[in-house]
């Protein structure tokens, strides 16, 4: 395998009890969504594929030196040789798929046993980018916080143009609204029971009177095209007056 050795910054070569000697970086943080590493002078200088792709991403803020996988390293052993990481235990990385050369799944897990593993993290590699993951409550509650956003944003919208229509109290709104479910039901039984009433009363009171009789000489006015007989046989040279209203003398017609 051409290898690519890299030494963890600020841990050098020297005696590891001098008390001079520097410390080891700290492991990394367990929420890191919000970075993405690449080094594109690494990129030009050696193929990414499944060999060296480990070798990458160690030089990312992601890898933790502290695991199992560093210490493969530090033997000159491939660090992603399955037959030494099953014999340990605690933290270390596994490629678990890989579609070169763009996209490779790192794994961060937690080994208790050769046949026990815990899931931890998981980092992938895309097009020469480093990311995290996130995990799947974070996606769960981005989701959630996304739906509630535009459902809290419909019910305002909804409420502004119920305003428009007519102001609805909150308090009495329950109230209101079983009233007028109640009015909206239509009982065909009482329809029936009140007009058998109103018809019994209209056998029982008399008829109405008859309308009182025009003065005499008055024509009742009647729509253009409905005129009777008698009016079409009507001197078409005597003007209509009604004698009710009195129209002064001045204007008063003489027949003779």
């Amino acid at each position: 395998m051409a290898a690519t050795p890299m030494m963890p910054p600020n841990l050098g070569p020297g005696n590891p009890n001098d008390g001079n000697a520097p410390a080891a970086p700290p492991p990394p943080g367990t929420d890191m969504t919000g970075i993405c590493f690449r080094d594109q002078l690494w990129l030009n200088t050696y193929p990414l594929d499944r060999n060296l792709v480990f070798d990458y991403f160690a030089l990312s803020p992601f890898y933790d030196y502290t695991c199992n996988n560093e210490q493969l390293r530090m033997r000159s052993i491939h660090p992603l040789d399955i037959s030494h990481l099953s014999k340990m235990t605690g933290i270390e990385f596994m490629v678990s798929e890989v579609m070169e050369p763009h996209l490779f799944i790192m794994r961060k897990q937690k080994r208790d046993s050769p046949e026990r593993v815990t899931p931890m993290l998981t980092y992938y590699v895309l097009d020469g980018s480093i990311y995290q993951a996130p995990q799947l409550c974070n996606v769960f509650a981005a989701r959630v916080g996304r739906a509630l956003y535009h459902i809290s944003k419909a019910f305002t919208t909804a409420a502004s143009k119920l305003e428009k229509v007519g102001y609805v109290d909150p308090e009495n709104e329950n109230t209101s609204v079983e009233p007028k479910a109640a009015k909206e039901a239509i009982d065909f039984k009482e329809v029936k029971r009140v007009d058998h009433i109103l018809a019994s009363l209209q056998r029982k009171l008399p008829p109405a009177p008859q309308p009182p009789p025009f003065p005499e000489g008055y024509t009742p006015p009647t729509a253009e095209g409905e005129q009777g007989p008698e009016t079409e046989q009507a001197d078409p040279k005597l003007p209509l007056v009604d004698p009710i209203l009195d129209q002064g003398p001045s204007k008063r017609l003489k027949y003779s």
